[in-house]
């Protein structure tokens, strides 16, 4: 996560409120030992996911504290995705890790019936039942833009010079 918007989010007085004690919670530190997306860690992803979703919302008129937390939640499956399924045989990850993360949030924090909503249908379209409520919709949101932008992060500077790049003169 750059510096800058880590600066943002701890120095945004409201947004901390609602979910400093997740942050400050071991288990959920616990999420920067995996990486996410490219090079992206679980912490920093969720981390941009909440505030981004917190942000879409105030944006909305969704309630803004429940995508903060549930976005800080939504991927607390507390495992290597990336070798999960040789260890154990459990493929589709995609579909299946938001059970194992909210079974990991109710198991380490209080959440409202909406926050356990918008951590299952997340992965929504892939997993059938679409989100239920505007926070829902803005986690969602913000989690496939966050994704995608980390993803792809290693290849910007490929898709620039194959998009941008000027011919040679003779």
């Amino acid at each position: 996560m750059e510096p800058s918007v880590v600066s943002e989010i701890t120095e945004h007085e409201e947004y901390m409120d609602c979910v400093r004690d997740i942050l400050c919670h071991p288990v959920f530190q616990s999420m920067d030992q995996y990486i996410q997306h490219g090079t992206t860690t679980c912490k920093t992803h969720c981390m941009q996911v909440s505030y981004l979703g917190y942000k879409l919302c105030k944006q909305l008129g969704g309630n803004w504290r429940s995508a903060a937390r549930a976005g800080l939640l939504h991927d607390l499956f507390l495992y290597d995705w990336h070798t999960h399924a040789k260890e154990t045989g459990q493929y589709f990850h995609g579909f299946t890790h938001p059970k194992a993360a909210l079974a990991n949030a109710d198991r380490y924090f209080r959440l409202t019936g909406e926050e356990r909503m918008i951590i299952l249908r997340h992965m929504w379209p892939l997993t059938l039942v679409p989100p239920t409520s505007r926070a829902g919709y803005a986690v969602t949101c913000a989690d496939k833009y966050c994704s995608t932008v980390e993803t792809t992060a290693r290849f910007k500077h490929w898709i620039r010079m194959c998009l941008f790049a000027q011919p040679a003169r003779r």
